[in-house]
């Protein structure tokens, strides 16, 4: 794979129209709106409300206008993952979740295959047997550079037995995975407000990412695992998650405080404020974080080489979370 000099996006998205029409022709989506931008899928799939309003950027259906944008941007390339909308993490129908996926991916491969610099980044039926063969057919048949994984799935969370063969395969191949928060806690009263995405996301996945830890899932399965949204809630409670760690006997499930543990995840650099993402580097070390912009939704960042710019971090830093660690990691010239 060729690709130019410069930075690299961890965290962007696309809703392929192979997989849109293949869901409007089951009676899973509607796609009427998508001239206004916007799309219709049904609750089963999305997650959310029924008759909701997704919002479907143009780049997210022509690969050619994705181009277009990471020249925009300054960016060299770009790993792609279908959104949170099309993971089915709340479905407990195994086939149609197993046939969104494989279709989902099928088509993330096919808009990735339009230019090296997009690079897809496949989905699993996360609580269920075959995960992990979704996982080898991601990465070896269609050419994928590494996996997005929900914060839950099928039911359950993703230290689950069900994903013990997902995640020791991941940890035995050293894979790229990509955490994305697919639910939220308490839907109830983050109704209102956007607060699902603003407070829920974030708090969903620092929950997700605790009970891996916690769990001790990710002991001896050195997956390169990168939390979306600078690890949402979850460098925060560092403090707190240690001190529980050791005094409280539930909560001393692991060898070492889960702090050296979170020093060993990844995080994106979709903070939105220099200041956190200064802390962010100064907790877990610039080789731990990389670029994400959440591009193309309304909440992305849209200057991504300013916003880093904007810190006081090194030179060395900033090389380091703009391009060194993503080509590492992805495994990029």
């Amino acid at each position: 794979m060729t690709l130019p000099p410069g930075p690299i996006d961890v965290h962007g998205h696309a809703m392929p129209l192979g997989v849109l029409r293949w869901l409007e022709e089951g009676g899973l989506a509607d796609l009427s709106g998508v001239a206004d931008r916007v799309v219709r899928i049904d609750s089963v799939v999305s997650g959310v409300g029924p008759g909701a309003q997704l919002p479907l950027a143009p780049s997210m259906t022509e690969p050619a206008l994705r181009v277009a944008e990471l020249d925009a941007m300054g960016l060299a390339a770009q790993a792609i993952s279908l959104p949170p909308f099309l993971m089915a993490s709340r479905c407990v129908d195994v086939g149609l979740v197993r046939e969104v996926v494989r279709r989902g991916n099928d088509a993330l491969a096919e808009y990735c295959a339009h230019d090296p610099r997009l690079l897809a980044l496949g989905l699993v039926p996360l609580g269920f047997e075959g995960a992990a063969e979704e996982a080898r057919r991601c990465l070896d048949d269609l050419g994928m550079s590494g996996v997005a994984l929900g914060s839950r799935g099928g039911g359950v969370d993703l230290d689950a037995d069900v994903n013990d063969e997902l995640w020791s395969f991941l940890g035995a191949r050293r894979a790229f995975a990509f955490l994305h928060p697919s639910a939220v806690p308490d839907p109830a009263r983050l109704a209102d407000f956007w607060f699902p995405q603003l407070i829920g996301y974030p708090m969903e996945t620092a929950i997700a990412a605790a009970r891996l830890v916690f769990s001790g899932t990710l002991a001896d399965r050195p997956v390169a695992l990168c939390l979306a949204h600078g690890g949402g809630c979850l460098p925060s409670l560092r403090g707190r998650l240690d001190i529980g760690w050791s005094r409280k006997p539930q909560a001393h499930t692991i060898d070492v405080p889960p702090s050296e543990v979170f020093g060993t995840l990844y995080y994106d650099t979709a903070v939105f404020d220099p200041v956190l993402l200064e802390r962010l580097v100064a907790d877990v070390g610039a080789s731990q974080v990389l670029l994400g912009t959440d591009h193309p939704f309304d909440l992305a960042e849209h200057d991504p080489l300013g916003f880093v710019a904007s810190t006081r971090l090194t030179h060395d830093e900033r090389h380091a979370v703009l391009e060194a660690n993503a080509r590492r990691l992805l495994r990029l010239p």
